[in-house]
């Protein structure tokens, strides 16, 4: 019998989604499910792992993925695990989740708070928090490979799950691509993938079509200058004043030099120089995150900040041998991610039927970077989506009249989503995707 189109399957999915939730199979395993999930979640919660350090995290996933059936390889890509289910003929979907918690340390006080404490590359001590979700993204991932498992008389393909590392520092799906992710195990035709959000209310899914998450590059400026004696300022050629006018003048990249209708960010997050209140340094370092969507804005952009660091020390009079220093960290740059249509619409289309129109909105991208990208732009013929699942718990959302300014953003010390609204909502989307793609004829 020849397989049906994807969007015939679609329609298939949503006939079968549209009864009432409580008879809904999918919907109700996930509701019998999340007990178990929710005790996982916890421990990931309170056991969280720097970037490309999550041997823990991914021991875990490995185990349950073994259990379940899965052709599990681990140490792809240093930490990441590869977990194949292979059912007969049909497409080949790759489901991502990230592992990676942040040197962050965790105020929330939830019973089950980390107090976990690491060392970053860099060598300094921190706190360790799941501050940007990964523990419901892990814990969804498990729930989803249970339920795929379970359902293999309803769907025909292969599914690859992937567990990744060092998504916060922008190289873990390169680490993982390096190592063979697309030559070593079955090359994906579909990859989808989900993030909690703080800005949309708890088990509300939001998509974009198209851009969904920016370009992400990082630039160092060693502004060089001649220091002197704070008393006598005529003799030198002071670091400070020049750092100052660069960073004043680097705003016009954005708000003079960038078609307004092209979203640009260009902001200073560090300013260091000195020592002394007497003593004009000679030297100043600023450190600028750039973000943008398209290629031609980032590299004017980037043009665009060593033209400025230049000629604002040609203007100050700083000898050529002291022009500024500009290091654009490419090791750390993070493609934009961007959401393939039609896939993109159909999935969409698919959630509303399942959910409902309520909870299912299409939202504006946002200029926050995602490693995701790099699965797409490896193989520019995979349909890629990445999509939200709100965190924010009810009653705090009809407090603040959903103005979420008020509210913890995600990397906050103080975030904690509603994990089960979150996990729930996730792992039935991410199956109801998956059954989408993949439905057996």
């Amino acid at each position: 019998m020849r397989r049906p189109t994807l969007a015939a399957a679609l329609l298939l999915s949503a006939a079968m989604s549209a009864t009432p939730a409580a008879a809904d199979p999918v919907a109700d395993a996930v509701r019998a499910d999340m007990p178990s999930l929710i005790e996982i979640y916890r421990d990931f919660h309170a056991n969280p792992e720097l970037s490309m350090q999550e041997t823990r995290s991914a021991a875990r996933l490995a185990t349950e993925a073994r259990r379940l059936g899965f052709e599990v390889t681990t140490g792809v890509g240093r930490t990441g695990v590869v977990a194949v289910l292979r059912n007969g003929a049909g497409p080949t979907l790759l489901i991502r989740a990230d592992m990676d918690g942040l040197p962050v340390s965790e105020q929330t006080n939830l019973p089950f708070a980390s107090r976990v404490r690491a060392t970053t590359r860099e060598g300094a001590e921190t706190g360790v928090m799941h501050a940007c979700g990964h523990d419901t993204h892990m814990t969804a991932w498990i729930g989803t490979a249970r339920r795929l498992a379970a359902m293999r008389d309803q769907w025909s393909g292969t599914i690859v799950m992937i567990a990744q590392p060092g998504e916060e520092i922008g190289v873990g799906a390169k680490a993982m691509l390096d190592d063979g992710l697309f030559t070593r195990f079955p090359r994906p035709s579909h990859a989808i993938a989900f993030h909690d959000s703080a800005s949309l209310p708890a088990g509300t899914i939001g998509y974009s079509v198209g851009p969904a998450l920016a370009n992400v590059d990082s630039v160092d400026i060693e502004v060089r200058g001649v220091g002197g004696h704070g008393a006598y300022p005529h003799t030198t050629r002071d670091p400070i004043v020049l750092a100052s006018r660069i960073v004043t003048s680097l705003q016009t990249l954005v708000s003079r030099e960038t078609n307004p209708l092209d979203p640009a960010v260009v902001t200073v997050g560090s300013f260091q120089s000195g020592t002394k209140h007497n003593i004009i340094s000679d030297r100043a370092n600023l450190q600028i995150t750039v973000r943008s969507f398209t290629p031609e804005v980032r590299r004017r952009l980037l043009d665009g900040i060593s033209r400025i660091a230049r000629g604002e020390a040609i203007a100050a009079g700083v000898p050529d041998d002291r022009m500024p220093v500009v290091t654009v960290r490419e090791a750390e740059y993070t493609p934009a991610t961007v959401n393939t249509d039609p896939f993109t619409t159909e999935m969409a289309g698919l959630f509303r039927q399942r959910f409902g129109a309520e909870r299912v909105r299409q939202v504006q991208p946002v200029m926050g970077g995602e490693d995701f990208s790099r699965y797409h732009l490896a193989d520019p013929a995979i349909q890629s989506l990445i999509f939200w699942v709100g965190g924010v718990p009810e009653a705090r959302w009809r407090e603040v009249n959903g103005d979420t300014s008020r509210l913890p953003s995600l990397h906050s010390p103080f975030w904690a989503p509603d994990a089960e609204a979150v996990i729930s909502t996730a792992t039935e989307a991410m199956v109801s995707a998956a059954l989408g793609v993949l439905r057996r004829s």
